[in-house]
């Protein structure tokens, strides 16, 4: 995945704007079993289309039980190490690792660990998430840190296995689910900035949501500026010109989710996601900025 400059057939100016959601004031959702926390971060509540994301945080032996969705759901450990059966094909992840999940799997999520808490990040091809809960039992195959068999349906990719490019200088990207891993609907990443490190300003197709799972990062949007950290997330609408900033002296990291099956970034001129220039406007014809 690349950055373009293609100026042609650019979205129309988002009838939605931005939101930041601080994960430290997002409640947990009510119902949920002894132990687990679910957030909802970004969903139709914020103006999301065909997306929403989120977090779940497992206490020491929680489980989410057996349940199905009727979309695509992607998951990506943030913090500790879970395990996840699939109709009793039992994998364990660990952090930076990813699962997707196609609709329609039976699927049960474990934190095993004695002691320590684990951290999920979810995204669901869906703005208005939801499951169903399944009783049912399946024989268990302990499949360990290992991968699927290609006739499987789900998909996983390994922190440690997964490509990782430079997007832009000191700027290191992942893709962790999109369409050629079998999502639909939905695809996304992870995202490393050392100190310095940005993104040019740029546009996307799609809605996106932007999640901080280390570090602290300077978000700009047509001017407005938003300091990030701990999971806050930032809903960007299709459309809106912004970037993202490590204007810290350590590293920021984040997980991105768009709603769409391959991801996609155009630059636009840094004007507009420093509100020099209003968008949309003739200035484009001046081309990509950094």
């Amino acid at each position: 995945m690349t950055l373009k400059n293609d100026m042609q057939g650019l979205p129309d100016q988002p009838t939605v704007t931005e939101a930041i959601i601080s994960a430290r004031s997002c409640q947990p959702s009510a119902g949920m079993p002894a132990g687990l926390e679910l957030r909802t971060f970004v969903s139709e509540e914020c103006g999301a289309t065909g997306f929403s994301t989120g977090t779940a945080t497992f206490a020491p032996g929680a489980c989410l039980p057996y349940h199905f969705h009727e979309y695509s759901e992607a998951v990506v450990v943030v913090e500790g190490r879970g395990r996840f059966l699939l109709e009793g094909r039992m994998y364990r992840l660990g952090p930076r690792d990813c699962v997707h999940i196609p609709a329609g799997i039976v699927h049960r999520v474990e934190n095993d660990d004695p002691e320590q808490r684990f951290v999920a990040h979810s995204s669901f091809a869906s703005a208005r998430p939801s499951r169903t809960l399944v009783d049912r039992a399946f024989p268990v195959e302990d499949r360990g840190f290992g991968f699927p068999s290609e006739t499987e349906p789900e998909t996983i990719v390994r922190h440690d296995s997964g490509d990782i490019y430079q997007l832009s200088t000191n700027a290191f990207f992942c893709d962790l689910f999109a369409r050629r891993f079998g999502s639909v609907g939905i695809c996304g990443g992870y995202g490393r900035f050392l100190p310095g490190a940005s993104l040019p300003c740029h546009i996307h197709d799609f809605d996106e949501s932007i999640t901080i799972v280390k570090g602290k990062a300077v978000c700009l949007v047509e001017g407005r500026q938003y300091e990030l950290s701990g999971c806050d997330t930032a809903f960007i609408p299709r459309g809106l010109p912004h970037r993202f900033i490590n204007r810290s002296d350590d590293e920021m990291a984040m997980i991105w989710v768009y709603a769409g099956s391959e991801p996609d970034r155009r630059i636009v001129h840094a004007g507009y996601c420093f509100g020099d220039l209003k968008w949309p406007g003739a200035s484009l014809a001046q081309g990509p900025e950094s």
